[in-house]
C-alpha cells in the first residue's frame, strides 16, 4: 500500500523473484507441504537467474549485493512458500561465515560453487544446546594436519541436501564458548552421516535433519578464521540471519493477507461481500498497518547491516522478533477471516499459519531476541 522507494535494480530483482515464485512455487506449494518433500526446481530456477550468488562478492562469481537485496528476494519468495524461502535463506546462513571469516583460499574454493547453486547449511544447535548455544558438546580434536570431529547436531536446515556445512565445534572445551571453532565440512566427508528427516508442523517443503559426526576427519585448511573464533562467528552470522527471518515473516504475512483479502472480497454473506462488514475490514486495516511497520523495521535494519555491521545485534533482534510476531498474528487472523475455508488444507491460509509459527522459534526464539535487545540497550545508553 505504501510507496516503497526501491532502486530500479531492486525493482527488477523483485519482479524476477515474483516470476519465479508464481511459476515454480505457487502451483506446487500445497502439494509439497502435504507430501513433506523438498523439490529442487525453485532453487535451480533461482540459480539460473544468478540469485544464488546474490550476496557473493563479484570476484567470486556473485552479484555482490548486500543484505537489503537478499531480504527483498527472501520476502517475495516467502509470499509463495516460506518453506522454499527457508531452503534458499539457509544457504546464505551457511555462506555468510565463509564470506565474513573465510581465507582467500577458502572463498575461492567455495563461494563460486555456492553462486552456481550449491546449497549450504549452518550447524550450531545440538540436543542440549538450543537457546544456550554455548552448551555445545561437539568436539574437534587436532591431529597433525587434520581435525577429527565427533558429536551430534540437531534441527539442521538443508541437512542431507547441502553440499557444504559450516560446523561449530569445541577445539578447547576448557574455555567454554571461547574454545569453539568453525569448520567447513563437505558432503561425502567420511564420518559425516545424516539422521532422519524431521516431521514438522510447518515449513515442510524444507528439509530439517540431525547430523552425526563420528571420527569425521577434515583437513586443517577447513578451519574458518582461527581456533576460538567459532562463537563470535556464529553470533555475527545470526545477526545476518535474523534480519532475513524478519524479511521472510514480512513476505509470509503479506501473502496471507492477500489470500484472505481475495476471499473477503468475493465471499457473499447477508447480501454483500464480507469485507464490507466493519469487523472484517478493520481487521484487514490492522493487518496492513502491522505488515508495513514490520517491513519498515526490517529494511531499516538491513540497510544498517550493510553500512555498520558491527552495531547490528540489537537492530537484528528487533527486526526478527517484531516481524515474526506480526506474521503469526496476521496468519492467524487470515485463517479467521476465511472462516471454515481458512481451516481447510485445500486453501493456503492454514499452511501459512503453520509456517509462521517456526519463524518465532528458529534463529533464536523471540524470547531470546528480547534478551539481546535488553542487553544492547544497556550498551547504547551507557
Amino acid at each position: 500500500m505504501l510507496q516503497h522507494f526501491w532502486t530500479e535494480e531492486e525493482k527488477l530483482l523483485i519482479e524476477l523473484v515474483e516470476r519465479i515464485g508464481k511459476e515454480y512455487v505457487e502451483p506446487y506449494a500445497r502439494q509439497w507441504d502435504e507430501e513433506e518433500v523438498y523439490d529442487p526446481r525453485p532453487l535451480k530456477a533461482l540459480a539460473r537467474a544468478d540469485l544464488m550468488g546474490l550476496v557473493i562478492p563479484k570476484e567470486y562469481g556473485g552479484l555482490g549485493w548486500g543484505v537489503k537485496a537478499l531480504c527483498l528476494a527472501v520476502e517475495h519468495l516467502s509470499k509463495y512458500c516460506a518453506g522454499v524461502a527457508t531452503t534458499y535463506a539457509a544457504t546464505f546462513l551457511g555462506a555468510y561465515p565463509i564470506i565474513l571469516f573465510g581465507s582467500p583460499e577458502q572463498k575461492a574454493r567455495y563461494l563460486p560453487e555456492i553462486a552456481k547453486g550449491r546449497l549450504c547449511a549452518f550447524a550450531l544447535t545440538e540436543p542440549q544446546a538450543g537457546s544456550d548455544a554455548a552448551a555445545i558438546q561437539t568436539r574437534a580434536q587436532k591431529e597433525g594436519d587434520y581435525y577429527i570431529l565427533n558429536g551430534i547436531k540437531q534441527w539442521i536446515t538443508n541437512g542431507g541436501i547441502a553440499d557444504y556445512y559450516v560446523i561449530i565445534a569445541l577445539t578447547d572445551p576448557k574455555k567454554g564458548a571461547r574454545g569453539a571453532s568453525a569448520f567447513v565440512v563437505e558432503r561425502g566427508d567420511p564420518g559425516l552421516a545424516v539422521g532422519k528427516k524431521e516431521k514438522k508442523m510447518g515449513l515442510r517443503a524444507s528439509v530439517t535433519t540431525e547430523l552425526f559426526f563420528t571420527n569425521c576427519r577434515i583437513p586443517r585448511e577447513r578451519l574458518l578464521g582461527r581456533e576460538g573464533l567459532g562463537f563470535i562467528l556464529a553470533m555475527k552470522t545470526l545477526d545476518y540471519a535474523r534480519v532475513g527471518a524478519g524479511a521472510q515473516a514480512v513476505g509470509l504475512a503479506q501473502g496471507a493477507m492477500e489470500v484472505a483479502l481475495r476471499h473477503a472480497r468475493h465471499r457473499i454473506q447477508f447480501g454483500q461481500p464480507i469485507y464490507h462488514f466493519q469487523a472484517v475490514s478493520h481487521t484487514f486495516a490492522e493487518m496492513a498497518m502491522r505488515i508495513e511497520a514490520a517491513r519498515a523495521l526490517v529494511y531499516q535494519c538491513a540497510q544498517a547491516l550493510d553500512k555498520a555491521p558491527k552495531e547490528s545485534a540489537g537492530p537484528s533482534a528487533m527486526a526478527k522478533a517484531f516481524a515474526t510476531d506480526v506474521a503469526m498474528w496476521v496468519t492467524e487472523r487470515a485463517v479467521q477471516m476465511m472462516g471454515g475455508y481458512g481451516y481447510m488444507r485445500d486453501f493456503p491460509a492454514e499452511k501459512m499459519m503453520r509456517d509462521a509459527k517456526c519463524l518465532q522459534i528458529y534463529e533464536g526464539t523471540n524470547e531470546i531476541q528480547r534478551n539481546v535487545i535488553a542487553r544492547e540497550l544497556l550498551k547504547y545508553y551507557r
